[in-house]
């Protein structure tokens, strides 16, 4: 028989990869935006994407497509 403190771990570790599962599928939902820089354009990037890390947070969809509309 297991003992209580392996349970508990065990439900730790289960708690966390539920966590994640849902950032992740947060993520998948979400866009970032990569600043522009020197005379290069700004990016949009899927939340999931791992080319840029954004430190502001990610944008909706509704956000992205007003985004994709500014001229710059």
């Amino acid at each position: 028989m297991r003992g209580a403190g392996q349970k508990v771990r065990e439900l730790e570790a289960q708690e966390q990869q539920d966590k994640h599962r849902r950032e992740q599928a947060g993520a998948e939902q979400s866009w970032k935006i990569q600043p522009q820089r020197s005379s290069d354009k700004a990016l949009l990037h899927r939340g999931s994407c791992t080319l840029y890390k954004n430190d502001f947070g990610y944008i909706s969809r509704e956000e992205a497509v007003i985004a994709l509309a500014e001229p710059d």
